[in-house]
C-alpha cells in the first residue's frame, strides 16, 4: 500500500491543514472521534473514527506504512500523549505536533527525536505583524542566522510609480527577489478558490489537483525584462523593511508617516488625561481645601496689620497643616481674628485629614501609568495592537523588533504581558477598544494600521467596524478563530485582512512533514510553494559544476538567500557557482521539492 499521511484531529486547525494536504496528491487518513464519514470537510480523505491516544486506532490507520503524522487537536496533553505513543509504535515516522508551548517537546530530549512541535500563535503572529506593516503577506520565515524574510504579493494599481518599470529593476532597487508574476489579463485562482478546487477534485475521485502552470510565471519562467502594467500581480521575497515600500508603491497606497506631537502638546495631553482620571471626591475635596486657603489668605492680608500676601499664606498653612502657636498675644482681647483663627484651625484639621484619606485611597486604586502613557502615543503613523494575549504579545514583539512604533490597548490591567510590552518600548493603554473614546485616545484614525487580536471573534469584528467608522480607509487586520467567518468578512464586509489563525498556521504544519530543511509552505496564486534549505556537499557535482541560474532552471527554484559555512551572505548572481558548505535557501513548487530531496540524499 502506498505511503500516506495521518491527521489527528479535525478541528479548526485540522480542517485547514487537511485542505493543504490535499494539494500534495497523497493518500490521507483522518483520525477523529466526532467526525462522520459523510462529513464534507473530509473532501475524499479516509476516516478512522476513534481516540488518537489508543493503539488500536493507529493500527486501523496503518501507522506502520505512514509517511508522516500530524497531531493537531486543541489539547496539549492529548497531543503530547499521542506523540509519545506514535513514537513508541513507529520510531521512524515524522511527527508534527500542535503545542501551546512547542519548546516542551524539545526539552524531553533525544527520546522523542524527529518530532516537530509548532504553536499556532507563534506561527500566525509574524504574518499579522507583516500584514499590519505592508497590507500583504503570503508567508514569513527565518533564515539560519535568524534574519526574517517576508513573502508578499501585490497588484499594480493605477498611477503606481512601478508602472513601466521592469521586474529586474524593481527587485534590484528594493533588494528583493521576484518569486512569481501574473501578467494582467491572465486568470488565476485565489487562495479560497484553490481550496474549493482541491475539495471538489477529491470528492470527484481525483487527487492532487494543482493550479495550471500558465496561470503563474514562477522562478525561471519569470521574464525579468518584462515591464509592469496596471493589473499585474507580483510575488516578492525579501526583508520586511525592503518589501513594505515596494508593496506600498505597487498598490499606490499612501500611508501616514510617523508623527510625534511637540513637547508642550504631549505634556498638555498627559495633564488633561491625568486630571480626567481623578475621582470626583478628590476633585471636590481639593476644591474646598484650595478655597479655604484662598479665603484665609485674603482675610489675613486685609485683616492683620503688616501681613503681606506671602505672610498671610505662611500664617494660613502654619495654622491648618501644623501645630504652630496661634500667636494670640499679638491680638487685642476679644478680637474677631481670634475667632477666625480658631475656626480655621478646626477646619484645617478636618480638611487635611479628609483630603489625605481620600487622596491616599485614590492613589491606591488609580492607574496613573496610563496617563503617563499618553505622552508616548504618536499623532500618526504608528501601529495599534488591541489585545495583549498570546498572539497579541507576539505581534507586538515582531513589530518592535522591526522598529515600528507600537501602541497597545488592553482591557485587563492585571495582564501579565503589560510590563514586558512596556519594557520593549510599546505604549500600553488600559481600556476597552470597543469604546470610541479609547480608540480616539490611541489616535486610531491616523494610525498606520490597527490589529484586532483579542481572543473573541465578535469583539474583533466590532473593533474593526468601529475603526472603519473613524477612518473608512484605515488598514485593519482582524484575527479570527472561525475560518468561515473570516472568509465572510472578506467577501461581504469588505474587511480584506480578516484572517483566521488556523488559515495562517496550517501551511507551517504541512511544512513540518517535509523535514527540517523546509522552512515554510505558502499558497501563491493557487500554487503551493515551499521555502527549503539546500546544503551543498562535496560529492554533489551537479550543484558544484553548474551556475546558479542554470540550477534554477534545472530544479525550477528561485534562490532567496545564500550563505557560506560561516553564515555570511554571499552573492547570488546567475553566473555564480556554489561551493561546498554553502547553504542555499530557495522557493520551489511543492511538486518539484522531491527533486531537491532526492539530490540531497
Amino acid at each position: 500500500m502506498d505511503q500516506h499521511y495521518i491527521l489527528c484531529g479535525l478541528g479548526r486547525v485540522g480542517e485547514r491543514v487537511l485542505q493543504h494536504l490535499h494539494a500534495t496528491g497523497g493518500r490521507i487518513v483522518v483520525i477523529d472521534n466526532r467526525c462522520t464519514k459523510d462529513d464534507a470537510r473530509l473532501g475524499g480523505a479516509e476516516l478512522v473514527r476513534g481516540d488518537c491516544r489508543h493503539k488500536e486506532t493507529f493500527a486501523e490507520a496503518d501507522l506502520a506504512g505512514a509517511k508522516g503524522v500530524l497531531i493537531v487537536t486543541s489539547e496539549d496533553l492529548i497531543n503530547i500523549q499521542t506523540a509519545l505513543m506514535v513514537r513508541h509504535l513507529n520510531p521512524q515516522v515524522r511527527i508534527v505536533v500542535r503545542m501551546f508551548n512547542p519548546n516542551l517537546l524539545a526539552r524531553m530530549g533525544a527520546e522523542v527525536g524527529n518530532v516537530f512541535g509548532l504553536s499556532a500563535s507563534a506561527l500566525s503572529a509574524p504574518l499579522f505583524a507583516m500584514l499590519a506593516r505592508t497590507g500583504e503577506a503570503l508567508g514569513a520565515f527565518r533564515l539560519e542566522a535568524g534574519e526574517r524574510r517576508q513573502i508578499a504579493e501585490f497588484t499594480v494599481a493605477d498611477d503606481s510609480p512601478l508602472v513601466g518599470r521592469t521586474l529586474a529593476d524593481v527587485g534590484c532597487a528594493h533588494e528583493a527577489q521576484v518569486v512569481a508574476h501574473v501578467p494582467v489579463g491572465q486568470t488565476f485562482l485565489s487562495a479560497d478558490q484553490t481550496r474549493q478546487t482541491f475539495l471538489s477534485a477529491d470528492q470527484s475521485g481525483q487527487t492532487g489537483m494543482s493550479a495550471p502552470q500558465e496561470m503563474l510565471r514562477f522562478g525561471p519562467d519569470v521574464d525579468m525584462a518584462a515591464p509592469l502594467a496596471v493589473g499585474d500581480r507580483v510575488v516578492l521575497c525579501g526583508e520586511p523593511k525592503r518589501v513594505a515600500p515596494v508593496v506600498a508603491e505597487g498598490e499606490n497606497e499612501s500611508l501616514p508617516e510617523l508623527l510625534w506631537a511637540g513637547t508642550v502638546k504631549r505634556l498638555g495631553r498627559m495633564l488633561r488625561r491625568g486630571i480626567a482620571m481623578i475621582d470626583w471626591p478628590v476633585k471636590v475635596c481639593t476644591a474646598i481645601l484650595v478655597g479655604v486657603i484662598l479665603i484665609s489668605v485674603l482675610v489675613f492680608h486685609f485683616g492683620m496689620k503688616n501681613d503681606t500676601l506671602i505672610d498671610a499664606f505662611y500664617r494660613t498653612i502654619s495654622l491648618m497643616a501644623t501645630g504652630a502657636d496661634m500667636r494670640g498675644d499679638q491680638l487685642e482681647p476679644g478680637a474677631w481674628q481670634k475667632a477666625f483663627i480658631s475656626i480655621l484651625r478646626l477646619m484645617g484639621t478636618a480638611l487635611i485629614a479628609a483630603f489625605t484619606a481620600i487622596f491616599t485611597n485614590y492613589l491606591i486604586r488609580a492607574n496613573l501609568g496610563s496617563a503617563l502613557e499618553v505622552r508616548r502615543i504618536p499623532d500618526s503613523g504608528h501601529i495599534i495592537v488591541v489585545g495583549l494575549g498570546n498572539i497579541g504579545y507576539r505581534v507586538v514583539e515582531e513589530l518592535v523588533h522591526q522598529e515600528e512604533s507600537v501602541v497597545v490597548i488592553e482591557h485587563l490591567p492585571t495582564n501579565a504581558f503589560i510590563a514586558t510590552a512596556r519594557r520593549q518600548g510599546a505604549a500600553v493603554i488600559i481600556g476597552d477598544a470597543t469604546i470610541r473614546e479609547v480608540l480616539l485616545q490611541a489616535n486610531a484614525a491616523h494610525a498606520r494600521a490597527v490589529v484586532a487580536a483579542t481572543s473573541h471573534d465578535l469583539v474583533n469584528v466590532e473593533i474593526a467596524l468601529l475603526v472603519r467608522e473613524l477612518n473608512p480607509t484605515q488598514r485593519v487586520v482582524v484575527r479570527m478563530n472561525d475560518t468561515n467567518l473570516a472568509e465572510s468578512l472578506r467577501k461581504t464586509a469588505k474587511i480584506r485582512l480578516a484572517l483566521s489563525v488556523p488559515e495562517l498556521a496550517a501551511p507551517a504544519f504541512l511544512a513540518g512533514l517535509f523535514g527540517d530543511r523546509v522552512r515554510s509552505i505558502f499558497l501563491a496564486e493557487g500554487q503551493l510553494l515551499a521555502v527549503a534549505d539546500v546544503t551543498v556537499q562535496e560529492d554533489e557535482h551537479i550543484l558544484l559544476e553548474n551556475p546558479l541560474g542554470e540550477l534554477g532552471r534545472m530544479f525550477r527554484f528561485t534562490p532567496v538567500h545564500r550563505a557560506g559555512p560561516n553564515r555570511h551572505a554571499k552573492s547570488m548572481q546567475a553566473e555564480d557557482k556554489l561551493a561546498a558548505g554553502d547553504r542555499l535557501t530557495v522557493i520551489v513548487c511543492l511538486e518539484d521539492l522531491q527533486k531537491l530531496s532526492l539530490l540531497q540524499r
